[in-house]
């Protein structure tokens, strides 16, 4: 009778090895491609803001615009009025501009949730090897 050895032959091992291995990196891949979106997502948001701001601000400058043409044609009083309403304008399109701008500086695009389990990933195959 031939006595069968419990303990898996070192191909098997290998072979789990590289099954495990492939299952992990599909995973990292997954996680990192739902870290991304969600970081995407936020940073649309900011563009956006930026995107308003943008087009407040230019808003703002026609009228700043309209109101040097103003003085320059009719010196009235009303220009005033749009002096300040394009002020006002180009202020909250500013505003707006910056802070998009301070929120995409804020945001750390790398995904660390991936990194970090990379980092296990590789840690654990180094202590299967040895």
């Amino acid at each position: 009778m031939v006595e069968r050895n419990p303990e898996p032959t070192l191909g098997e091992l290998f072979a789990d090895l590289s099954r495990e291995t492939t299952t992990l990196v599909r995973q990292e891949v997954e996680l990192a491609k739902v870290e991304l979106s969600a970081k995407a997502s936020r940073v649309g948001k900011d563009v956006a803001f930026i995107g308003a701001g943008a087009a407040v601000a230019y808003a703002g400058f026609l009228a700043i615009l309209a109101a040097l043409i103003i003085v320059l044609a009719n010196v009235l009083p009303w220009w005033i009025a749009a002096l300040i309403v394009g002020i006002v304008v180009a202020g909250v399109g500013g505003f707006l501009v910056n802070k998009g701008i301070a929120e995409l500086q804020r945001q750390n695009m790398a995904p660390q949730a991936t990194i970090e389990t990379v980092k296990d990933t590789a840690q654990w195959a180094k202590e299967q090897t040895q």
